[in-house]
């Protein structure tokens, strides 16, 4: 997965907006004001940071070596994601989908079931 992949990818999830607080080389992705990930490149090459349950991000970080403690980030609940090619397309979605699902599930009750409604989908 590349840079416009996982662009594409991140904006597809139900009503995902994207924004650049940090300047022009980082989009932000947000559901209802809430970041899930962040996408950016250094050195060429794409990286994206996620929201993860903790024991997974280690187990992840163990799995791969393109999936690092998360960068400017909390290093329990976020991994960053390296895009070299090295980790398939759908362990990348599966992340970027946990990531979603991890912010939703957070968000206030009222929130969380008004998006499920809009949606119509169970997302957490």
């Amino acid at each position: 997965m590349n840079y416009d992949e996982a662009r594409h990818y991140l904006l597809d999830r139900p009503e995902c907006w994207e924004d650049y607080p940090f300047g022009p080389g980082v989009a932000v992705f947000k559901v209802m004001d809430k970041m899930f990930a962040t996408l950016g490149t250094e050195n060429g090459v794409a990286r994206t940071n996620l929201k993860c349950d903790p024991d997974e991000a280690m187990m992840l970080r163990d799995i791969f070596d393109a999936v690092l403690p998360g960068y400017h980030m909390n290093k329990r609940h976020w991994n960053t994601v390296l895009l070299d090619g090295s980790i398939p397309r759908s362990e990348i979605e599966r992340m970027i989908d946990s990531s979603y699902a991890l912010v939703v599930q957070g968000l206030p009750s009222k929130q969380r079931k008004a998006l499920q409604m809009r949606t119509g989908q169970n997302i957490t």
